[in-house]
């Protein structure tokens, strides 16, 4: 599995909170751009906001292209707490995505 973006800006510490919170550690990783792997094979390529999916470029190499649309918790202004929240909530809806798009691939 893989992660970039179409701006990378480096790791959001909410986001390497957030997932610190479920022990999965993200801190050591850094921010790619979706341009390092356009060359890549993949089964699926997924992107996860509007954004994302208006400006990611084609993978000619993807088996095929999904997209889930998901708010960007990096949006989300307010207090820490209200952001942390955000982010919380995005991570377990994606979360939640990916264990029904894991379940329906592996059902006959």
């Amino acid at each position: 599995m893989f992660s970039a973006g179409t701006a990378p800006r480096g790791l959001n510490p909410l986001a390497v909170q957030v997932m610190t919170e479920i022990e999965i550690d993200i801190a050591h990783q850094r921010s790619k751009s979706v341009d390092e792997y356009v060359d890549k094979e993949f089964d699926y390529v997924v992107t996860l906001c509007d954004e994302a999916n208006e400006a990611c470029p084609t993978f000619p190499f993807a088996k095929q292209r999904l997209h889930w649309s998901f708010k960007d918790p990096a949006r989300v202004t307010g207090s820490n707490e209200k952001r942390l929240q955000a982010f919380r909530h995005i991570r377990d809806e994606i979360r939640a995505a990916l264990q029904d798009f894991i379940a329906s691939a592996l059902s006959p």
